[in-house]
C-alpha cells in the first residue's frame, strides 16, 4: 500500500486543503495499491502564487543552471528505475518490457535532451534592425493523463524549466502514485522553492481552477478532445495561451504496392501498443478491398504470433490489462457497438479472455468490413480494438483516412517511398510513418483539427514555452 498524503507546494509536502482521496487500483488484480489526496481550488491557489512569486528569477536563470536540474532530475529518475517500474506495472498495467523502456527509460532521456538542448538553443537573433528575443511564457499549468504517466508529465516539465517557465502540474487521479515519486525527485534536486508544484485532484475541480486562475499564463492539457475543448474554453475567458495534445484515430493506409505482409502486421501491432491506450495507435487499418481477405489472414497470424494477453508483472504477455473498470467498460461497450453496427467480428469480443477474470482485461479484438460512418470507426475507443477498412482506389483512401474529427498519428505503406510521401501529403494528420519508420522523438509532435493544436518534444516542444519579443534598435 503506497500512500500520499499531502502536495508539493512551494518546496515544501504540505497538508491539502481539499477533503478526501482517490483509491489507486492494480490493473492486474483490482485490488487497491494505493491512495492520493484529492485536492481543492485552494490548494491550486497557493500552488499558483507560489509559482508566480518564483518565476521572475527562474526566468532570469542561465540556460547551464537550467540544464543542471534537468540533468539532475534525469539521473533521479534512473536511481529510482526499479521503484518506479513496479510502480506503473501495477497501477497502469503495461508489460514489464514496454515500463521498463517507455514509461521510465524514455522520459529520462527526454529530460537529458533539453538539458543538452539549452547549450545551443538560439534564445536570441538579429532580424533587421530588430533584436528578437524568446522569453518564457510563465506560469504553467499542465494537467497530464493516465496512458503515459512519467512520459506525458516531462514532454512538459522538460521543456517548460528549460524555457524558464515556473508550473503547477496535476497528474490524472487514475494512475497518480509514480507521479508523485516523480515529484519527489524533482524536490530533490537544486530546483529554487515555487518552480515546480505538485497536487493531484479530479479534472472538474482542480483542473478547471488551474484553467481559470489569473495567475496561471499558459495551460498545457493532454487528455480527449472533449476534456481539451472544456479546458480551451474556460483559458479564453482569460485570453492565456493553450496547447492541447488530444485524441486520435489514426489510419494505416496500406497502398496497393506496398509490402503487404509487413505493412499489416505491423499496422496491427501499431493499434495495440500499451494495450490499445495510446492516442496515436493507428486503430484504422485502410486496404484495398479486393485483399481484404489476404490482410484479414496475416492479421489473425499475427494475433496468434504475437499479441498474448497476459499478467504484465510476469514480461511474457505483450499486452496487459487496461488501466481501470471504467476503461474496460468502454472498450467492451465499443465493441458491442462494432458488433451491433454490422461489422464483421474476426476475434475477441465482449467476454474477458479465458484464465483473466480477475484485473481489467479486454480481449484483444480485430473487425472487418467496417464502414467509415460506423462508431468504431469514428470515436477514439482507447482499447485494444483493430477496424480493417476496406478502400476502393487510392483516392478512396485518402478520403477515408481524412474522414474523422482527428488528426494526430498515421502511416502509408507503399514500395516506392516517393508514392508514399505523394499520399501522406494528402492526408491530414500531424505526423505519419512511412513503410513503419520508427518513432523520432526530437521531431514535433501534436496534432491538427481536433487533436489538439502546439507541438510537444524536440526544439518544438522548447518553442512551445516561449515568447517571442521584438526590440527596435536604432
Amino acid at each position: 500500500m503506497i500512500v500520499f498524503d499531502k502536495f508539493l507546494i512551494d518546496g515544501e509536502w504540505v497538508a491539502p486543503d481539499g477533503r478526501g482521496h482517490f483509491d489507486v487500483h492494480n490493473a492486474a488484480t483490482e485490488e487497491v495499491m494505493g491512495r492520493v489526496p484529492n485536492g481543492s481550488p485552494v490548494d491550486v491557489d497557493r500552488a499558483v502564487v507560489a509559482a508566480r512569486r518564483a518565476f521572475d528569477s527562474w526566468a532570469l536563470t542561465a540556460p547551464a543552471v537550467r540544464a543542471e536540474v534537468l540533468r539532475q532530475i534525469a539521473d533521479g529518475i534512473r536511481k529510482r528505475r526499479d521503484e518506479l517500474v513496479e510502480v506503473i506495472i501495477g497501477e497502469l498495467g503495461a508489460p514489464r518490457p514496454m515500463t521498463e523502456q517507455f514509461m521510465v527509460d524514455f522520459p529520462a532521456n527526454t529530460l537529458q535532451f533539453y538539458a543538452d538542448l539549452l547549450a545551443t538553443y538560439p534564445f536570441e537573433e538579429r532580424i533587421g534592425n530588430s533584436l528578437v528575443v524568446k522569453e518564457p511564457a510563465g506560469v504553467v499549468a499542465a494537467i497530464t493523463p493516465w496512458n503515459y504517466p512519467l512520459h506525458q508529465i516531462v514532454a512538459k516539465l522538460g521543456p517548460a524549466l528549460a524555457a524558464g517557465c515556473t508550473v503547477v502540474l496535476k497528474p490524472s487521479e487514475v494512475v497518480p502514485l509514480s507521479c508523485f515519486m516523480l515529484a519527489e525527485i524533482v524536490n530533490a534536486t537544486a530546483l529554487p522553492k515555487g518552480v515546480f508544484n505538485f497536487l493531484s485532484g479530479a479534472g472538474p475541480v482542480v483542473g478547471e481552477a488551474m484553467a481559470t486562475h489569473p495567475g496561471v499564463d499558459m495551460v498545457s492539457f493532454t487528455g480527449s478532445t472533449a476534456a481539451g475543448r472544456r479546458v480551451a474554453e474556460l483559458a479564453a475567458k482569460s485570453v492565456k495561451k493553450v496547447s492541447l495534445e488530444l485524441g486520435g484515430k489514426s489510419a494505416s493506409v496500406i497502398l496497393d504496392d506496398a509490402d503487404f505482409e509487413k505493412a499489416v502486421r505491423a499496422s496491427l501491432n501499431h493499434a495495440f501498443i500499451n494495450s490499445g491506450q495510446t492516442c496515436a495507435s493507428w486503430t484504422r487499418m485502410l486496404v484495398p478491398r479486393a485483399r481484404q481477405q489476404e490482410a484479414i489472414g496475416f492479421a489473425l497470424d499475427e494475433m496468434r504470433r504475437g499479441n498474448a494477453v497476459g499478467d504484465p508483472r510476469e514480461g511474457k504477455a505483450r499486452l496487459g490489462p487496461l488501466v481501470s473498470a471504467q476503461q474496460r467498460a468502454r472498450v467492451r461497450a465499443y465493441i458491442q457497438s462494432g458488433i451491433d453496427e454490422g461489422a464483421r467480428l474476426l476475434t475477441g469480443g465482449t467476454e474477458p479472455p479465458v484464465g483473466l477474470e480477475k484485473g481489467y482485461y479486454v480481449r484483444p479484438t480485430l473487425f472487418a468490413d467496417v464502414k467509415s460512418g460506423m462508431k468504431i470507426a469514428q470515436e477514439e475507443i482507447f482499447g485494444p480494438v483493430c477496424t480493417i477498412l476496406p478502400y476502393d482506389g487510392e483516392e478512396d483512401a485518402i478520403r477515408i483516412a481524412n474522414d474523422t474529427i482527428y488528426g494526430l498519428g498515421g502511416a502509408v505503406w507503399s514500395r516506392d517511398v516517393s508514392h508514399a510521401l505523394r499520399v501522406a501529403r494528402r492526408i491530414r494528420t500531424a505526423q505519419l510513418d512511412i513503410n513503419g519508420a520508427p518513432f523520432n522523438p526530437h521531431a514535433p509532435f501534436g496534432g491538427v483539427k481536433q487533436s489538439g493544436n502546439g507541438r510537444e518534444l524536440g526544439k518544438y516542444g522548447l518553442d512551445e514555452y516561449l515568447e517571442p519579443k521584438a526590440l527596435q534598435i536604432p
